[in-house]
């Protein structure tokens, strides 16, 4: 029996959309398979093994060989800066990392609080922008920290800026555009490079049928 693809997927919006995807290029993903609570499923017929991990763990998985091939946002790659090879733009789950805060609120002038959950991201924007800022970690409910007032300024995922305008927030900066990208353990890419060169062509058909529609 032919070992499996390794594919780790980030829980959420973007694996239901990665699900679709896959789908779509031909691999037979069965009905009920997101509905599946189990963190580790089997697709013989497809020769497919799925790792269900949170988004930021995905490029660890994939770096370690754990996985050997993954999807993750690229606000996790900006972060995480693990040791992958970034191969293809999937083109969904798309969002954009921004700065955002009170509404007609200044930064403090010496040593404004940023609140994240992307430390590297804010603070290498900050510098570019030539301001000295102190970060503070947060793993969820970010819009907290202006709130209560722990933070200045958030650092985060926007959408559709439904959470910030329910939380009185509003973005002050754009930082960059998100997607989601295709990544791959580099030894997996010698040891399978056929199977994965076909995912890879397969989902990149797709993609460009769907720009064609647009």
């Amino acid at each position: 029996m032919t070992e499996p693809l390794t594919i780790a997927m980030p829980k959420g919006r973007i694996f239901e959309e990665a699900v679709q995807l896959l789908r779509e290029a031909d691999y037979p993903l069965p009905p009920e398979f997101e509905d599946s609570r189990k963190l580790i499923i089997d697709i013989e017929e497809a020769e497919l093994r799925f790792i269900l991990a949170k988004p930021m763990d995905v490029p660890t998985y994939v770096e370690h060989g754990v996985a050997d091939v993954g999807i993750a946002g690229k606000d996790v790659m900006l972060e995480e800066k693990r040791d992958v090879y970034e191969v293809l733009d999937l083109y969904i789950s798309q969002c954009h990392l921004a700065v955002a805060g009170l509404p007609n609120t200044e930064l403090d002038p010496v040593a404004p609080k940023i609140a994240t959950k992307y430390p590297n991201v804010a603070s290498a924007y900050f510098r570019s922008q030539g301001k000295q800022v102190e970060i503070i970690k947060l793993n969820g409910s970010i819009e907290l920290a202006p709130l209560i007032g722990l933070a200045d300024r958030i650092v985060d995922i926007v959408s559709t800026g439904r959470t910030l305008d329910e939380n009185g927030l509003v973005e002050t900066e754009k930082i960059t555009d998100i997607t989601s990208r295709f990544i791959v353990n580099p030894v997996s890419y010698r040891m399978k490079a056929t199977v994965i060169d076909e995912m890879v062509t397969r989902l990149e058909k797709v993609i460009v049928q769907k720009e064609r529609v647009i």
